[in-house]
């Protein structure tokens, strides 16, 4: 499982690589940039998804341990 969150993760960092290459900087509420735009910021909420659950299954395999 664990190994399968970092994947996911590398996988939402390369999306927010690749999106920011999309991007044209003098407009970016046009066209592709604003579709690249979109998929940065998505890209960002699931890499924040998935360290919280990291972080949620962490806490719980400490407090099974005791």
């Amino acid at each position: 499982m664990k190994f399968f969150i970092y994947a996911l993760m590398v996988i939402a960092v390369g999306l927010i690589v690749f999106n920011v290459t999309l991007l044209d900087f003098n407009n970016l509420l046009k066209g592709n940039s604003l579709i690249a735009l979109i998929g940065i910021i998505a890209s960002l909420c699931a890499v924040c998804i998935l360290l919280i659950f990291r972080m949620a299954k962490s806490i719980d395999e400490k407090t099974r341990n005791l």
